[in-house]
């Protein structure tokens, strides 16, 4: 992806290099493969998951937060971080703006090494990217990609990396737009299908992450979408329950399969058209 030399969003908080002691490590592994089993790129995960994260952060009890220069590799990632979410900022602006969605608000996206606080709750590390919407801000911790590539088997890069972002993003604009609110509301009237609701939900966000890359194609280098296809296949809940169960159980999906998100991102891609983006029709029918 081409990105230095351009515009950087001013609405990221960077908070690596700051750390409470060991709060990750304690419990980390074990957390980590709840996680993963249960939730990969966010969505209302800042909710669902804060019960977990706080009570693992309140068991390593108070610990001196910790920091540290950012080696010039750090400082970089931040700085293509920054552009990504300027793009974002960019691209949704302009689609609000045609389509009479009214006023895009741009999120804040906080880097944090470890763990983190946050409107939904204390979070480590092992929550992976996830989106809260109690204060509008996304939450990544940068070292999930490294995770990504040697565990779960995706290439890598940094459009990898610019794809979950803008996952993230699309969570965002589900909450801008009321979406996930209703959403909340559907899964606590009919529990039995409040599974099937999170994966419309995620698809949807994958859906927007691919609107998003239609109108940032100027910037896309060759080999770009292949990285994003990558992590979409890797994070599938089939992929997941694969390498962490051994078996796959489709009613047990919140996020969806690989082909779906393969295919979601696809179509928001190819079409740039928000108007598109009904998964739940597909989901739910």
């Amino acid at each position: 992806m081409k990105w230095q030399g351009r515009r950087q969003s001013g609405n990221l908080d960077d908070r690596r290099g700051m750390s409470k002691g060991k709060m990750a490590a304690g419990g980390g592994i074990v957390v980590t493969l709840i996680v993963l089993a249960l939730n990969f790129f966010g969505g209302e995960t800042g909710q669902q998951l804060a019960p977990i994260v706080e009570q693992l952060g309140n068991s390593q009890g108070n610990q001196q937060t910790e920091q540290r220069e950012l080696t010039a590799q750090e400082k970089e990632m931040g700085n293509f971080m920054a552009t990504v979410l300027a793009d974002t900022e960019d691209v949704w602006g302009k689609v609000f703006s045609d389509n009479n969605l009214g006023q895009y608000q741009d999120p804040t996206m906080v880097l944090f090494t470890d763990a983190v606080s946050t409107g939904c709750g204390n979070a480590s590390s092992a929550s992976g990217p996830f989106y809260c919407p109690a204060d509008q801000k996304l939450y990544m911790d940068l070292a999930f990609f490294d995770e990504l590539k040697t565990r779960f088997g995706a290439q890598g890069g940094d459009f990898a990396i610019a794809y979950v972002t803008a996952h993230e993003i699309g969570h965002h604009v589900q909450t801008l737009l009321g979406t996930s609110q209703k959403v909340t509301k559907l899964q606590q009237q009919n529990r039995s299908e409040a599974n099937r609701f999170s994966v419309a939900l995620e698809l949807q966000a994958d859906f927007y992450a691919g609107v998003w890359a239609h109108y940032n194609q100027e910037y896309l280098e060759e080999g770009d979408i292949d990285e994003a296809l990558s992590a979409a296949n890797a994070v599938g809940d089939d992929a997941i329950q694969k390498r962490t169960q051994g078996n796959v159980v489709p009613d047990s999906f919140t996020h969806g399969s690989s082909e779906q998100r393969k295919r979601w991102f696809m179509k928001g891609y190819k079409t740039g058209d928000i108007k598109q983006g009904d998964t739940f029709s597909e989901i739910l029918n």
